[in-house]
């Protein structure tokens, strides 16, 4: 009888000891699942790249996008872009979504450059390397900016538009998203030109906010208080189209210079036709595909420059 309830004892303690184990194990895979998680997303090893741009209702922006695309695809990363429809509150939400996926890099296009702040600090305190493309950041840590010279281009259009008036005459500015580091440097450049011209005047400045509707129903409303100017001279080509709409409907265009910012296939065409005069050549296509360049280069630790200028050139 001793002897049974010997062996009775003994398999008792084996089934404790086998139950404890089995209990064990679950938690210890789990253990090294956690661990691992973070990387689980990347296990492949391809480098997520994040684009945050301001519209792709402007066709500047499709193209910048489509060199980043491009780019992208020549580098084998992975890239994935969000469109903030010209609206800062919508940007912040898109760059918030990013950081959740983990993005490795980001680059942005800012609607507003001062709103863009909080979102580019988002990506600081997450470690995600910040770039900035064709329109710069107020505030946040910025690993480097890739961009025209705006101010330069704002310049070039400022002195075609007094070559042309070389007697002097009155230019009206169509402005583009206040806020927006491209408006505020080509007005600038442009107002680095005028204003030191004694024979130049500005006969009125207004918000367009780079678009060709706006540029529209902006000019209507300026040559409907002054129709006494010589050229018009708008921070993107959707607004100088715009206002090329407006002057030919006041049979104004054949007197009146257009000068407008970024090349775009349809200012171009506007050009050869005789209906605009110029605009300030960007290469939106080389833009996006050195903002891919470089985001690579960054996360591989390589040093990459402050700022990336890419060349300007005026079309007439």
């Amino acid at each position: 009888m001793k002897h049974i309830w010997k062996s009775l004892g003994v398999a008792l303690i084996a089934l404790v000891f086998i139950a404890g184990c089995s209990t064990e194990a679950p938690n210890s895979s789990s253990d090294e699942g956690n661990g691992s998680g973070g990387d689980s997303e990347k296990e492949d090893g391809t480098l997520k790249i994040g684009l945050s741009i301001s519209t792709q209702n402007n066709p500047f922006f499709v193209t910048l996008k489509e060199g980043a695309e491009k780019a992208a695809e020549e580098e084998g990363v992975e890239l994935t872009t969000v469109d903030a429809q010209n609206d800062p509150g919508k940007q912040v939400s898109g760059i918030e979504d990013l950081i959740t996926q983990n993005v490795d890099v980001l680059l942005v296009n800012p609607t507003d450059s001062a709103a863009i702040t909080t979102a580019i600090e988002s990506a600081n305190e997450a470690d995600i390397p910040v770039i900035t493309v064709d329109r710069s950041a107020d505030g946040g840590e910025v690993v480097s900016h890739i961009a025209s010279d705006n101010v330069k281009g704002g310049e070039m259009a400022a002195n075609y538009i007094v070559e042309q008036l070389s007697g002097g005459g009155k230019v009206v500015e169509l402005e583009g998203i206040p806020g927006s580091s491209a408006a505020r440097e080509r007005g600038k450049g442009f107002h680095n030109v005028v204003d030191e011209n004694d024979k130049i005047e500005v006969a009125a400045k207004q918000a367009a906010d780079f678009d060709r509707s706006k540029g529209l129903t902006v000019m209507e409303n300026i040559i409907q208080s002054t129709d006494n100017f010589d050229a018009v001279f708008a921070h993107n080509d959707e607004m100088a189209l715009g206002a090329v709409q407006a002057l030919e409907s006041a049979n104004m265009a054949e007197d009146t210079i257009v000068v407008g910012f970024d090349a775009t296939d349809d200012a171009r065409k506007a050009i050869e036709e005789g209906r605009m005069d110029a605009t300030i050549a960007q290469q939106p296509t080389l833009i996006g595909e050195k903002a891919v360049q470089t985001a690579v280069k960054v996360h591989n630790g390589e040093s990459v420059k402050d700022f990336i200028p890419v060349e300007l050139k005026l079309v007439k």
